[in-house]
């Protein structure tokens, strides 16, 4: 892939969308256990965030199931916080609501990252990036970089103990958090690959035997990923629960144009409408890319 077919460095995830079966518990939720304030209270849709800027779309669709464990859609949404108080309150705070599932969680060595579930079965990650100086990555000879990432034990009570400040903990809605990544199940990975390296342009990271996928632009250690631990072989998704929107943000309106353009010639159809850009992936996970400043 040519550097011009490359997503810019400057490419970051926006608010994720999700659909929800009870939008006034799922609402209470995010704003209770994480922190984050309703930025937008509609009658079948709620907007939240920190400091303004938006995290989460939550949809209305009481008419739509569960979706399967098996099935393609989302793994988790991952939440980035600004430095380890921020996190360790929005831990502490996640882990004291009945209605979260500790998931676990793992030092991942790029990354400090605790895992839930919330009360309709979408999974979060609340972590923290280890400075970017630090991050390890090698090369393959034929100028492939891997970054290094492990799974170490994060022990939360210690972590929190250690990290958890008096201020962070009065006000934990008043740190920052943004979307720092996407994690989907899909199912298989070499057409995972095809569709987010070769035609949408993101550069890939790390990947773990034919199981999972790591990609980003500008060298972060992953803006999305894809596995198939629960979900190989799965087919296109039907609309339920879950999932509803990914949304990419681009520096300017020339990128969206030039990711048009390599949907077009890869055969993926799309609505572009100059400043933002829709689609599916091969799973019927649906994506959006905009110009960031539009926000």
């Amino acid at each position: 892939m040519s550097p011009q077919d490359l997503l810019p460095a400057a490419t970051a995830m926006g608010p994720l969308t999700l659909k929800v079966g009870d939008l006034a518990s799922m609402s209470g939720y995010y704003a209770t256990a994480l922190g984050l304030e309703v930025l937008v209270d509609g009658s079948d849709a709620v907007v939240l965030g920190r400091r303004g800027s938006a995290v989460l779309r939550l949809e209305e669709a009481r008419h739509l199931r569960l979706p399967g464990r098996g099935e393609a859609g989302l793994f988790h949404t991952a939440l980035l916080f600004a430095d380890r108080a921020d996190l360790a309150a929005a831990v502490a705070s996640a882990a004291r609501h009945p209605q979260s599932a500790y998931v676990g969680s793992a030092d991942h060595l790029v990354s400090e990252a605790f895992y839930f579930s919330d009360p309709e079965g979408n999974g979060i990650e609340l972590y923290v990036d280890r400075p970017r100086g630090t991050w390890g990555w090698t090369e393959d000879g034929r100028g492939n970089r891997e970054v290094t990432m492990g799974s170490l034990p994060l022990p939360p009570r210690e972590y929190i103990s250690t990290h958890l400040t008096e201020a962070a903990a009065s006000s934990p809605e008043s740190g920052s958090a943004t979307v720092g990544h996407v994690h989907l199940q899909v199912g298989d990975v070499d057409t995972a690959r095809r569709f987010y390296v070769d035609v949408l342009g993101f550069e890939r990271t790390a990947g773990w035997h034919d199981q999972a996928l790591f990609v980003s632009a500008g060298g972060y250690h992953h803006h999305m990923a894809m596995n198939v631990w629960n979900s190989r072989d799965a087919g296109p998704r039907k609309d339920t629960l879950g999932l509803g929107e990914v949304l990419i943000r681009v520096p300017a309106a020339d990128e969206v144009a030039a990711l048009a353009d390599r949907l077009a010639s890869a055969g993926i159809g799309s609505h572009h409408t100059g400043a933002e850009l829709r689609f599916e992936d091969p799973w019927r996970n649906r994506l959006r890319v905009e110009v960031a400043d539009r926000a």
